[in-house]
């Protein structure tokens, strides 16, 4: 299984502040059953280049396998990027993608957006060499009308969201539903730190085999493995 959205490269970001703590959380993935992490930093275009957070990225992963046991979960490099109005015509987008995929983890901000904002979106994954992933969809839901859910999707948009909107007991019938509907692509943990934000992602896992069967989890996450590449 895969964890599609994590914060465990040492000193990234508001993530994992060590080795210590990243290798603890690895742990605890491998634990839930987690055989593969993506490891999605934030990118902020406002703060860095794509060379300087690359560079960055590959220095923690670099110390960070330095430290890891032969049994640790594989680990992704990718990007958890910030939409900002114009991020289409950032050159250097595509090599922010999920290592060994053309997926973009795009985070969006928390309000109704605009046509404009829209349209970017949407040309973005009409550009033929990204593949949109939006992040933990469900912070946006209530904000966004049903037209533009439909819009998104209809271009082939794909949709993360994370462990606990199956977990907590008021959202996962919706979070249930809406993977049903086909609404929701991957799940990640989004997991920051040991005891703030711990990685709870097999829990998700665990309802979604008890609620619609082994089988369904099997596909699940055979569709997400196909959109690697190795």
């Amino acid at each position: 299984m895969i964890d599609w959205h994590s914060h465990i490269l040492p000193g990234m970001d508001d993530g994992s502040r060590d080795t210590a703590e990243s290798l603890s959380l690895l742990e605890m993935q491998a634990q839930q059953g987690i055989d593969t992490v993506a490891a999605t930093p934030h990118f902020y275009a406002n703060d860095e280049s794509v060379d300087t957070f690359l560079e960055r990225r590959a220095i923690a992963k670099e110390t960070l396998d330095e430290a890891l046991p032969p049994d640790a979960p594989e680990i992704l490099l990718g990007a958890e990027v910030r939409y900002y109005q114009g991020i289409s015509r950032l050159n250097d987008l595509k090599r922010l993608c999920l290592q060994n995929s053309k997926l973009l983890l795009l985070e969006m901000h928390i309000a109704r957006w605009t046509e404009y904002t829209i349209r970017e979106i949407i040309e973005l994954a009409s550009a033929g060499d990204i593949t949109v992933m939006m992040a933990h969809i469900e912070r946006y839901m209530k904000v966004q009308n049903d037209r533009t859910w439909e819009r998104l999707y209809e271009r082939g948009i794909l949709m993360q969201v994370n462990a606990n909107f199956f977990i907590d007991i008021g959202t996962r019938r919706r979070a249930l539903s809406l993977l049903q509907d086909g609404g929701i692509h991957f799940i990640g943990s989004d997991c920051h730190s040991v005891n703030q934000r711990p990685p709870k992602i097999g829990r998700a896992y665990e309802i979604i085999e008890k609620k619609l069967g082994p089988n369904y989890l099997d596909q699940f996450c055979g569709f997400g493995y196909s959109m690697l590449t190795y």
